[in-house]
């Protein structure tokens, strides 16, 4: 009766001892993610279009690769732009987190393509057209959506707009220079311009939310 007595009393003082380490994990937990402010994630967001743009420019991305990845980028902007709809304008802790894990991942896939390409850049070949109109589609789709949910004004959307054009024209013109074809260099060149171009539509979208 005494051992059965001793053994609860014992468990007891244990489960007390263990409250205070589980409370410390969970104000430990909870701290970290005050850390992550709507600043934070967007230095990040920033950092991951340089690291695309320059990518590209350095031939550790193709421009197909740079595409998806700003589709996603896209994505993510889309989705963090419908949570603060909901929440006059903030972010929730968990909200952060999800964005934190889709940023995470988007890191993962730019490293991947990068790994890959070290490997291998003959990727730069004839299908390097196709992929700058599928680049030049997903800025128009970021413009598009930067209007709807009021990240882009119109004025902003307008010169926007009017840089796709000036890329689209000098796209046509060396066409037509070259038999229909790109050069190397055109290609370069234009994918030049298009990183400037989505970088442009990253910061002006971040700025109109601020407005």
């Amino acid at each position: 009766m005494k051992s059965a007595i001793r053994f609860a009393w014992l468990s007891a003082a244990l489960a007390i001892c263990a409250l205070p380490v589980v409370g410390q994990s969970a104000d430990a937990s909870a701290a970290a993610s005050s850390k992550v402010t709507g600043q934070v994630l967007e230095q990040r967001q920033d950092k991951q279009q340089d690291v695309i743009a320059n990518g590209v420019k350095d031939g550790k991305l193709t421009a197909g690769e740079a595409g998806k990845l700003e589709g996603q980028e896209n994505k993510l902007d889309r989705e963090e732009s419908a949570m603060k709809k909901v929440d006059d304008g903030h972010l929730t802790a968990a909200e952060k987190e999800k964005i934190t894990q889709q940023q995470d991942r988007i890191t993962d896939q730019i490293k991947q393509d990068e790994r890959n390409n070290e490997r291998s850049n003959e990727k730069q070949g004839a299908t390097q057209t196709g992929v700058i109109r599928q680049r030049e589609d997903n800025q128009q789709d970021r413009i598009a959506q930067g209007v709807k949910s009021g990240a882009l004004s119109a004025s902003e959307a307008a010169q926007l707009e009017k840089n796709e054009a000036k890329i689209n024209s000098e796209v046509r013109s060396d066409r037509a220079a070259n038999g229909g074809k790109l050069t190397t260099q055109d290609k370069a060149q234009i994918n030049n311009q298009l990183n400037h171009q989505s970088m442009q539509i990253h910061q002006a979208m971040h700025a109109g939310g601020r407005r």
